[in-house]
């Protein structure tokens, strides 16, 4: 028997998702079409012999997370519970405070994932990595390459190359050690899987690691989510082919991966993508140009208006004629092992430019410029704006 346990943080963390997680919990923001921890939870269904999913965080219970688990469960025939932590206990403590329902029914193994992660999961390549290395009890972390500078704002792992064993663990390290990392977020926690474990197994032939050159992003911003919202639709051409739009007559023009929920209504003279998922109830009209998107639920685009990278809220209103723009974040694309920046909001007392965020039931009137901007909630604007927080 086989278990996962997805560690999905809490509403004081992902401060830098807002003002989206103002709205919805962010391990439940739309990510290609389906919330984020839907990803994760369809890849651990897939592996044999996998009994349960355990959701560990401090979010109070609430309607989205109860509503998602019972449909997971549906969907997915795969039992989901939700472990909720008196406080944050951090990427270890929340392990170790609930370990009895870990372990209750004797699992053989189980993983452990950090929901703000994209990933193409591979677990069952994992587990048969896991019975290859060390003694049963042994530890597999996943990890990947990154490039010299970046790779020091992660956990750096140096490895040795014959066996795949962890001979030294640093987390965040302040020289360049290695380019292999591993992510596991970082705070003041009680127990920190990254320092108080990790680094203690390191070269005691206990820990090793399965290296994939496949595709792996955190999903720490606004920007992020839109990039690995590109990852997983790429991805979908071989995983749920089903979720991605084609041309069709009387349909509007698709460029590249697009999702596009059964229940939007698009103009067919409209042109999406690449990189646009629309969410449910979205309304689009005529002559509207929406590339490296996220369009959530029940957000209008009216006619001849352009939306370019950018996340518009939940049920927001984009005045004819108007556009909508933000400015990319995505890894250097030269560079093979580059990962995406955690960018700061501001950069020398400015704005960093960035992509554009309207929250929810955000009006823009017709014919205005939004450039770089961030939109709080519930705003009625009546001009154009440029490098701005919109309170």
């Amino acid at each position: 028997m086989l278990k996962s346990v997805i560690l999905i943080g809490g509403p004081q963390k992902g401060t830098r998702f807002r003002p989206l997680s103002f709205e919805v919990p962010k391990p439940l923001f739309p990510v290609a079409g389906v919330p984020m921890l839907q990803h994760h939870v369809e890849e651990c269904a897939k592996v044999p012999n996998m009994k349960e999913i355990l959701l560990i965080g401090f979010y109070q219970p609430n309607e989205e997370l109860t509503r998602f688990m019972s449909s997971a469960q549906q969907e997915f025939k795969i039992s989901i519970r939700y472990l909720q932590e008196y406080a944050a206990l951090g990427t270890g403590g929340g392990i170790y405070h609930f370990r009895d329902q870990i372990l209750s029914g004797g699992p053989e193994a189980f993983f452990i994932m950090n929901a703000d992660v994209c990933s193409e999961f591979p677990l069952p390549e994992m587990l048969n990595f896991q019975k290859e290395h060390g003694e049963s009890s042994s530890f597999v972390i996943l990890g990947t390459t990154a490039n010299r500078k970046q790779s020091m704002n992660y956990g750096c792992i140096v490895e040795n190359q014959q066996t795949n064993e962890v001979l030294h663990y640093v987390e965040k390290p302040s020289t360049f050690v290695s380019d292999i990392i591993n992510w596991i977020p970082l705070g003041p926690y009680a127990i920190r899987l990254e320092q108080d474990i990790f680094t203690a197994l390191a070269g005691q032939g206990k820990l090793y690691v399965y290296k994939t050159p496949a595709i792996w992003s955190q999903i720490k911003s606004a920007g992020s989510a839109i990039y690995a919202s590109r990852l997983y639709l790429n991805q979908y051409h071989k995983t749920h082919p089903e979720r991605l739009a084609t041309n069709k007559e009387g349909g509007p023009r698709i460029s590249g991966n697009v999702y596009i929920h059964q229940t939007a209504n698009i103009d067919p003279t409209a042109v999406l993508g690449p990189n646009v998922s629309i969410g449910t109830g979205v309304t689009i009209g005529a002559g509207v140009r929406v590339r490296e998107s996220i369009i959530l639920h029940g957000a209008t685009l009216q006619d001849h208006s352009c939306v370019l990278n950018c996340i518009v809220g939940w049920d927001s209103t984009i005045g004819k004629w108007a556009r909508v723009e933000g400015t990319p974040s995505d890894p250097n694309p030269n560079d093979p092992y580059a990962k995406i920046d955690s960018e700061t909001l501001f950069r020398d007392g400015e704005l960093t430019p960035s992509i554009t965020i309207l929250g929810c039931n955000v009006t823009i009137p017709a014919e205005v410029i939004i450039l770089n901007s961030i939109v709080l909630p519930y705003k009625d604007l009546n001009r154009s704006f440029k490098n701005q927080i919109i309170l």
